[in-house]
């Protein structure tokens, strides 16, 4: 495998990694086994260190690809718990409010949620890493100050309500990039007359790559440890970063 002429990874991201982290894991190994100092790693698509699922990697040259990968349609399971919300929209915060849930029905989610599909506007979380002023939100929603994002266009072109309880349930959503799966929760809990947030989230698919098809770090990390590599004296090439 050509490395610096560009290869791409299809990674199962762990619960609680970062998208960094596991791209380190990945640059990591291949440095050390190229015995070189720096190389070109990236992903296609950042996964919250909450979610798990199907992680682009791209190495080398590929790195150019990143903006045309990162662009394909993608595919979530998503739990969400009804009844409470949190400021960040998940599990990162403590719950800071709590909401009936007695009037939530199977019907009354399975109509509602197709008021979501479409284009729509959705305003991200402040615990997220948009931009305010050069300033990535969640540094300043972490120290308590207020943020205030813009709206922002976006495509869901399928909900399917995949297990309901009245207090949770659960969602298979394929929607456009940039789509904030824990804003939905927070609007679709606003929507039902009560609360949300997300309590799991799996990524099953980005264009047309699905989960079946990604190894675990650890299997990455060992399938480039065996493969055979092509080292840079012998294409000729200079990573250069």
């Amino acid at each position: 495998m050509d490395f610096i002429n560009g290869e791409i990874l299809y990674i199962d991201k762990p619960l609680r990694w970062s998208s960094f982290d596991a791209v380190k894991r990945i640059r990591g190994t291949l440095l050390r086994r190229m015995h070189i100092k720096k190389m070109k790693v990236g992903h296609a698509g950042t996964l919250d260190p909450l979610a798990t699922g199907v992680m682009i990697v791209c190495t080398g040259k590929a790195t150019k690809r990143i903006d045309e990968l990162q662009a394909g349609v993608k595919e979530y399971v998503a739990t969400i718990a009804l009844g409470a919300t949190t400021p960040s929209f998940d599990l990162e915060t403590e719950i800071d409010a709590h909401y009936p849930t007695d009037h939530i029905t199977r019907e009354l989610v399975e109509s509602t949620i197709t008021k979501f599909i479409g284009t729509i506007e959705q305003v991200p979380p402040a615990f997220s890493a948009c931009k305010i002023d050069g300033r990535r939100a969640y540094k300043m929603a972490r120290k308590g100050h207020e943020v205030n994002l813009k709206a922002k266009l976006l495509v869901i072109d399928e909900i399917e309500l995949i297990d309901f309880k009245p207090d949770s349930i659960t969602l298979r959503i394929v929607c456009s990039k940039g789509t904030y799966i824990r804003a939905l929760a927070r609007d679709i809990g606003e929507a039902l007359g009560s609360g949300g947030h997300l309590t799991s989230l799996r990524r099953t698919r980005v264009g047309n790559i699905g989960i079946d098809r990604c190894m675990t770090v650890d299997e990455a990390v060992k399938h480039l440890e065996s493969v055979e590599i092509v080292m840079p004296d012998e294409n000729d090439q200079n990573e250069k970063q």
